[in-house]
């Protein structure tokens, strides 16, 4: 009588698949996100069979797939509105400053430069009234108030239907305004990023700021760490459209290798 042979039985096969997912569900919790490919290779299976095991990982809520991979639950919140200026302008307000200056401090005098709307940009502003002769395009009423009085500066406010809870214009008008110009360098502010890039919970604003992105040749994102890990209904721009990110030094440890790997420039306050 020939000798049994050992063959994986259906009971093996469905302990491996739950050994392999209740390790992807640790690798995701230790490292913060997991890539397809990358799991492939360390589990030898198909990156089809990956994404199976993801499907059903988010489908039992222990993990969020992602594009390429998978997040961890906790990592990533979907931003629905945005808070009025009044109720942004104490969040975070430190790091703000922080950001701020080491922003300003990237502002030469004879330059041309775009402020988005937002209170991070408000700190930058204060800190270059001084700063003669400049140039200083804004949609932002609160960034005009600022630079107003400001002299020799020029200041371009930008036409547009005002928008309250940013404070700011836009709309047609300041898309159109903007097209006209070109600017040396760029302060953009975001309601929500990730690493797939800018997202706005209004179309509207989404659009002012890429017409501000097509107007300059460098773009500065300037941002605190929380708005990580965050998406919301619009996209603005992928991540490697952006040239430079000033944040704090409160950004998660995965998220600094994602931003360097795009090429970025990454500056930490």
């Amino acid at each position: 009588m020939p000798s049994p042979t050992l063959t994986d039985t259906p009971d093996d096969k469905t302990l491996m698949t739950r050994h392999r997912r209740e390790r992807i569900v640790e690798q995701v919790q230790r490292e913060g996100s997991v890539r397809v490919g990358d799991l492939a290779v360390r589990f030898d299976v198909s990156e089809v069979t990956i994404r199976s095991d993801l499907v059903i990982l988010e489908r039992e809520g222990r993990l969020l797939r992602d594009r390429g991979g998978a997040i961890t639950k906790g990592n990533h919140h979907f931003v629905t509105s945005l808070l009025g200026v009044d109720q942004r302008a104490s969040l975070h307000l430190d790091k703000k400053r922080r950001i701020g200056a080491a922003a300003a401090q990237r502002v030469f005098p004879g330059d041309a430069i775009i402020l988005d709307a937002g209170t991070t940009a408000v700190e930058i502003a204060r800190l270059l009234v001084n700063t003669t002769p400049l140039t200083v395009v804004t949609n932002a009423l609160n960034v005009a108030l600022e630079l107003g009085a400001a002299p020799g500066q020029r200041l371009i406010l930008l036409g547009g239907t005002f928008n309250r809870e940013s404070a700011s214009t836009v709309g047609a008008l300041t898309e159109q305004c903007l097209a006209e110009l070109s600017v040396q360098k760029l302060f953009l502010g975001t309601q929500a990023m990730d690493v797939d890039g800018l997202s706005d919970s209004t179309m509207e604003i989404a659009q002012a700021k890429r017409a501000m992105i097509r107007s300059a040749r460098q773009v500065i994102l300037v941002t605190d760490s929380s708005k990580w890990g965050t998406s919301s209904l619009t996209k603005v721009c992928p991540l490697a459209e952006i040239d430079t990110i000033i944040t704090d030094s409160d950004l998660p440890s995965e998220a600094r290798s994602q931003i360097e790997a795009l090429g970025i420039e990454l500056v930490l306050v």
